[in-house]
């Protein structure tokens, strides 16, 4: 990171300063002259070390990431689009309405990357007059006849052809391309697949499509004329206002947007669809998919009005915008875009019917929905301050998950996002708030998203939630249609809760790292109880953290909770938790985004097990309990109580756990009713699927009869858990090719996987060209989920060849969108690493391999090959 290495410069130069001044010392009258040649050479370090202090420096103010400077004030964008198909071009009339923002200017400077201009013109009156530009294929550099000031308006008209496909460069794990504007299927070419254009400007390719001052704290207006096909929909901001059916068979639609917005924020989307009409207040709501996913999209897009309501109730703020659509395409580069008032989804939340009922996309819809309100109708200035938009709308998912399914399930879902962050933090630790990044897609991380989500948690609970939200509104109210950085947000929260905040912003956002915390517990004298805390982080590049936590102590059947503050980098705290205490636990519900380290033996994960009111806590207890502790676990009181549960996580790995744990026979016979029942009527999907995998595990063939009924279940995820383990169950093999015969056709990966499996254990070389036609037609995660069973079959079955395979293999993990699919194929080559070509091949996918994360697994797996060879 880089502030470490200017820190650790700084101190280098002080120790080789002071060192040299020891070269001439004085004794008395006398004095030791050092040699020439050493004071040169002292002169040489001192001289050595300002120039590195002045060159870090230097960089420093070099990397400064500033917000863009606003010379001119976009007002209104008129833009006219048509699209030639064959040439993936863009052709564009744009009319742009602007004033100075502060200072005279001469010169307009806007951002069109990769365009061929045809001309420039400035408005006067009802005269137009050419304007001399420049153009370096980035920037577009309009020399005015005149110099303007603050107080003119002037309209300038540009005429172009865009060229997406032309120029870009790489993205980020949350957009993956640049291109701004994506063409697919554009001739129609490939089966099963429709012709569509969508945008993506985030961060700053807005500019790839349409001229523009593509910058986060730009504000504009637009009228979109957009001329598609007669056969397909267009979508954009706001709202329709006008079609005008043209004599050569396409139409022209007519998008208004009323309401200023960021241009990175302007969108379109052109294709085939249908649509779902839906309302809230009277406000039109509309989810657009392709027409044979009509009706799982009801299911899956059911919640948005709900979360409308919720969301602008929490807030005290209604919906900022005139309607508000969402629409699913093909070949999304990131998972979801909130284009105000039109967000855009990836084709995951492209589900029929049955797969709907299955479906877990409320995070992703609530997450851009909550954009709206952060993000869009109030932006962060620059890319540095970035958490300001997606740190919102990543804590959004908690608070719908917390209003719509409970506590414990949001707090899990909290919990995975702890685990992502930390993940990420055993790479790099940097601030929240950066402005110092390479690029802005850098800031696209977790950080950014999962760490930036805790910390609102943080403060969330830090202020309570009267304060918390009310100082949200004020926020949202007093910089609506504007931008923002991170220090708006403080003084809000600091307005209504009358509470300093500096000292939680400074560590949180604008300082790196976490704390690394020991706990440690002295029940010596059971009615005190003392609690030691320890932050064990590097304070030579990370905070000492002031840490308000909270201390839950069970006793006569009720929970007491108690608030302290760590501000010291060791510190113990006296409980005095009274007599009669069944348990205390320090940050129960993990509200500190922290590691931590505690020894917590079997007896205190029973307690913990019993009395917490955490589901969370709960998993956390069940699961030491059955990995670490199990020759101490009462086995079949345990079982029951965790099958009872109400949180379902706890009663999923509760069934996970069952058949891994030494217990005697007859008590597994005694849970075996329960977790029948819990496989026929449980009210979560996944626990049904868990509790067959546990029957499986049992004695499969006693519930054949059960595994085959269930196969025929609604919900994908019990069918798919019920025929794999049917397919597991020895003989039947006449019964079981019926099956393959039956659902071979079936397109979901629940069903295609252990069919996949099947045909790969009974070594059914005949149905090769299933299994190549099923991988054709899969992408994204399920495609990734494939990709080993596929590989499985064409490497371990005689009589397939497997040319085709590696042929495959090879086109997935080298030019495949999504780098998780590239590293799955990558992967799956290795099972034909013997035969001829294999190893010159992962070795040239390697090297040529741009994501410098998949590289570096590629590297791992390569490397035992390179050495034997």
């Amino acid at each position: 990171m880089p502030i470490i290495f200017r820190t650790t410069g700084y101190y280098l130069a002080l120790s080789l300063i002071f060192t040299s001044c020891k070269t001439v010392s004085t004794r008395g009258d006398a004095v030791d002259v050092a040699p020439i040649e050493s004071v040169d050479s002292t002169k040489t370090s001192d001289n050595s070390a300002r120039e590195r202090l002045i060159r870090e420096k230097e960089a420093k103010i070099k990397g400064y990431q500033a917000s863009n400077n606003r010379d001119f004030d976009l007002l209104h964008t008129q833009l006219k689009v048509k699209f030639d198909y064959s040439s993936q071009t863009v052709n564009g009339e744009a009319l742009l309405t602007l004033k100075p923002y502060a200072y005279p200017q001469d010169v307009l400077v806007l951002d069109a990357k990769d365009f061929d201009i045809h001309n420039t013109s400035i408005l006067i009156g009802a005269e137009e007059i050419p304007l001399t530009y420049k153009y370096d294929q980035e920037k577009l550099i309009l020399l005015l006849p005149e110099q303007v000031n603050r107080y003119d308006t002037l309209q300038v008209a540009i005429a172009y052809t865009a060229f997406p496909e032309r120029g870009g460069k790489a993205g980020s794990a949350a957009i993956t391309d640049t291109k701004g504007l994506y063409f697919i299927n554009p001739e129609g070419e490939e089966k099963d697949k429709p012709v569509q254009i969508w945008t993506q400007g985030e961060t700053v390719h807005s500019s790839k499509w349409f001229p523009t001052i593509d910058s986060p704290n730009e504000r504009q207006t637009h009228d979109f004329f957009i001329k598609v096909p007669d056969q397909y929909i267009s979508l954009s901001n706001g709202n329709k206002v006008d079609s005008q059916t043209n004599a050569d068979g396409t139409r022209t639609d007519h998008w208004q947007m009323n309401l200023p917005h960021a241009p990175y924020l302007s969108a379109l989307v052109v294709g085939e669809f249908a649509v779902i009409e839906d309302s809230i207040d009277g406000l039109a709501l509309r989810y657009f998919v392709e027409p044979i996913y009509e009706e799982g999209a009801k299911k899956v897009f059911e919640n948005t009005p709900e979360m409308i309501s919720f969301f602008s109730s929490l807030l005290q703020m209604p919906f900022p915008w005139q309607k508000y659509d969402q629409v699913v395409v093909r070949d999304f580069v990131s998972g979801a875009m909130e284009n105000t008032t039109l967000s855009i989804f990836m084709e995951a939340l492209n589900l029929n019917e049955r797969e709907a009922l299955d479906s877990e996309w409320d995070y992703i819809i609530a997450h851009e929905l909550f954009h709206q309100w952060f993000g869009n109708y109030v932006t962060t200035e620059s890319w540095a301050n970035l958490a300001m938009n997606e740190a919102f709308a990543d804590y959004s998912e908690y608070l719908w998950l917390e209003h719509k399914e409970g506590r414990d399930h949001a707090d899990m879902h909290h919990f995975n996002a702890i685990e992502q962050y930390m993940g990420e933090a055993e790479e790099k630790q940097v601030d929240l708030i950066r402005f110092y990044h390479e690029d802005s897609e850098d800031m696209f991380d977790s950080h950014t998203y999962a760490k930036g989500g805790r910390v609102l948690h943080m403060l969330r609970k830090l202020l309570g939630d009267e304060v918390f939200f009310e100082g949200l509104r004020i926020y949202l109210k007093d910089n609506a249609f504007n931008s923002v950085e991170v220090h708006q947000l403080r003084l809000a929260l600091e307005k209504v809760s009358g509470k300093d905040l500096n000292w939680f912003f400074n560590q949180w956002f604008l300082s790196a790292g976490h704390p690394q915390l020991k706990v440690s517990w002295d029940y010596s004298q059971p009615d005190n109880v003392k609690l030691t805390l320890e932050q064990l982080q590097d304070v030579s590049r990370f905070p000492v953290f002031q840490i308000p936590f909270k201390v839950s102590i069970y006793k006569e059947g009720k929970r007491i909770e108690q608030s302290y503050t760590m501000d010291r980098a060791m510190q113990q705290f006296t409980l005095e938790n009274g007599p009669g205490t069944d348990l205390v636990l320090f940050d129960e519900f993990s509200e500190i985004l922290s590691t931590r380290e505690e020894r917590r033996g079997g007896e205190l994960m029973k307690e913990q097990f019993r009395w917490s009111t955490s589901g969370l806590s709960r998993v956390e207890a069940l699961d030491s309990l059955t990995s670490n502790y199990s020759d101490e676990l009462d086995f079949l009181a345990t079982m029951q109580a965790a099958l009872e549960d109400s949180f379902s996580v706890v009663r999923e790995l509760a069934l996970h756990r069952l058949n891994r744990l030494e217990a005697e026979a007859g008590e597994v016979l005694q849970l075996e009713q329960k977790v029948l029942k819990m496989a026929e009527e449980d009210p979560n999907n996944a626990v049904r699927a868990a509790a067959i995998e546990a029957l499986a595990g049992m004695n499969s063939g006693k519930f054949e009869q059960l595994f085959y009924r269930l196969i025929n279940a609604p919900s994908y995820q019990v069918a798919g858990a019920a025929l794999t383990a049917y397919l597991d169950i020895e003989d039947n093999v006449s019964e079981k090719r019926e099956l393959y015969q039956r659902l071979k056709e079936e397109e979901n990966i629940r069903i295609i996987a252990p069919l996949a499996d099947y045909l790969t254990r009974e070594k059914i070389a005949v149905e090769a060209v299933w299994m190549q036609e099923k991988l054709d037609k899969l992408d994204g995660e399920s495609l990734y989920y494939f990709l080993g069973y596929y590989g499985d079959f064409f490497a371990s079955v005689e009589g397939v060849s497997t040319a085709q395979a590696i042929s495959t293999l090879g086109e997935l993990a080298s030019g495949h969108k999504q780098n998780y699919v590239r590293l799955a194929a990558f992967q799956s080559l290795f099972g034909f690493i013997d035969e001829a070509g294999v190893l010159t091949l992962v070795k040239s996918i390697q090297a040529a391999e741009e994501d410098e994360m998949i590289r570096q697994y590629q590297e791992y797996y390569i490397s035992p090959y390179l050495e034997n060879n």
